[in-house]
């Protein structure tokens, strides 16, 4: 694997790996970038509240987002499939993550996410995809199981790209896995930043 593939890895272990997080002091950071300093990020976030004061590492990396279309959804993809369960037991998603291909089997499994207090995460291998009113329906499958999850049109598909400081800008959108030490401090050894403005939607 190339240092670029090596450093967007890096970024998911902490960013989309959930079963772990539930067994340590870490916690999202969504939010947009009031300024960086150094080595420390000043994150104003998504839901509003106190700006929050992250320390990077010396060596932290970053990873960019940028938009997909629908259609780079296609069978034998890896994707991690926010969603949340609509009355009938089906998934719809939220946003749609296409992994490059250094990173398959990220993560892989379903299991609950943060983005809303109902949402879920799947990190599956396309099996299938079919057109239907309204968007397309895609076959997750991973070890153990497997869903059917509807994307909506409109819904963001995104995918990881390489990046470096100079896009931690004031104003761009960032999600960041933070580590809070015991004596109140946020620490991270990297960032996920939205690029020409995205927001990154996991």
């Amino acid at each position: 694997m190339n240092r670029a593939g090596a450093a967007v890895m890096l970024v998911f272990a902490l960013a989309v790996a959930a079963p772990a997080l539930a067994q340590t002091q870490a916690m999202r950071i969504r939010g947009q970038i009031e300024r960086l300093d150094g080595q420390t990020l000043a994150i104003k976030p998504r839901g509003g509240g106190e700006t929050l004061v992250v320390k990077l590492a010396d060596n932290f990396t970053v990873t960019g987002v940028i938009p997909l279309a629908m259609t780079d959804i296609a069978p034998g993809k890896f994707v991690g499939a926010a969603s949340r369960p609509q009355p009938d037991g089906s998934l719809r998603a939220i946003e749609v993550l296409v992994f490059p291909d250094a990173m398959r089997g990220s993560g892989e499994g379903h299991y609950p996410w943060d983005l809303t207090p109902d949402s879920m995460m799947t990190n599956a291998n396309v099996a299938e995809v079919e057109s239907i009113s309204g968007g397309r329906s895609m076959l997750l499958r991973y070890k153990g199981g497997e869903k059917r999850v509807v994307v909506p049109e409109g819904a963001p598909i995104v995918t990881f790209v390489p990046a470096d400081r100079t896009a931690l800008v004031t104003g761009a959108h960032v999600l960041v896995g933070a580590q809070r030490q015991a004596d109140g401090t946020l620490t991270a050894p990297r960032v996920t930043v939205g690029l020409n403005g995205l927001m990154p939607p996991m």
